[in-house]
């Protein structure tokens, strides 16, 4: 029964948040159906094909604003490398891990959670970690609506609450972990809770009332912030996690050695570039660097500690 009113929450919230995102200059746009078409006989062309670079994005936002923020920097990328680049968006973190599976992307900007946990699972590795803010690190921020009276995490015991992704490590596995150190599930802890599949879907539901609070991405929460702070601004922090590695750009294991280094070369320097410049602005980042493991240690150790309750006590690691 439980599950039932889970799905049956779930369902209001998105189709509200679907109805809201809907509203505005959008709402005139012709639909068109690309599987009517007429085939159509080209020309035969001498002029070689660009290698195409597929780059795929999780819904760590929703695919309009997925589409603005990483389209300028993907095509940096691909002027610098003479490619065309295939951007593809997917719902779920584990959709994107399933493309490198397939051998369908090359690059990915995804979750810090499934790069820590399953990278060789699925078979990427990472090239660079974004800068924010002078640090290779963010955080969780637990939100609340901005007139609410909640002023810790227990406050919101016995209310609906807003994962973003079940891989996501802001959006999910961290509250997960505050939750499992009270000796508490998402199910005995709250009345409802559903899955948004993006941080400003997150932050809209909290800022609409939809839900009690959730968890984002601290950049993406910064970002919307400074840059477009519509429901941000109706949201509060009441509390921050601990610091992980940044979500890193991450490539198939598949992709020639020469690729990887050529892309790591690029985004390392293109802080130095003016039009790179302009678009890390863009996107608050102040330049890629080199991951570094032990910053995403602190990931693995909640999720072990999730698996095996009783367990080593997970220690705050200091960077």
């Amino acid at each position: 029964m439980t599950s039932k009113i889970n799905n049956l929450i779930s369902g209001l919230i998105l189709a509200a948040l679907v109805a809201i995102s809907g509203c505005g200059s959008d709402s005139d746009a012709v639909i068109v159906d690309f599987d009517k078409t007429i085939a159509v006989e080209r020309p035969e062309s001498d002029v070689p094909q660009k290698a195409s670079l597929n780059v795929a994005v999780a819904a760590m936002i929703s695919p309009k604003e997925t589409f603005s923020y990483y389209r300028e920097l993907l095509d940096f990328i691909g002027g610098k490398m003479d490619r065309n680049v295939r951007l593809i968006q997917r719902k779920t973190y584990g959709e994107v891990n399933e493309l490198f599976q397939k051998g369908q992307v090359d690059l990915a900007f995804i979750c810090s959670g499934p790069y820590a946990v399953d990278r060789e699972k699925y078979g990427f590795e990472a090239l660079a970690t974004p800068l924010v803010r002078g640090k290779p690190f963010y955080q969780s921020y637990l939100i609340v609506n901005k007139t609410s009276t909640y002023q810790k995490f227990t406050d919101l015991r016995g209310k609906i609450f807003a994962f973003t992704d079940p891989d996501s490590n802001t959006g999910a596995l961290v509250p997960q972990f505050w939750l499992s150190k009270m000796g508490e599930t998402p199910e005995s802890f709250f009345e409802n809770f559903t899955y948004t599949y993006s941080h400003d879907n997150s932050i809209m539901a909290v800022a609409r009332a939809l839900v009690d609070g959730a968890t984002v991405d601290g950049h993406k929460w910064e970002y919307f912030q400074s840059r477009n702070p519509i429901y941000s601004s109706k949201t509060r922090v009441l509390k921050k996690s601990e610091l992980f590695g940044s979500p890193p750009l991450v490539a198939s294991v598949a992709l020639p050695p020469q690729d990887k280094e050529q892309i790591r070369q690029l985004v390392f320097t293109m802080h130095l570039d003016p039009e790179g410049k302009k678009i890390l602005e863009k996107l608050m980042i102040d330049r890629f660097v080199s991951p570094e493991e032990k910053w995403y240690e602190p990931i693995r150790l909640m999720k072990y500690a999730l698996k095996h309750p009783g367990g080593p006590v997970y220690a705050t690691q200091k960077f």
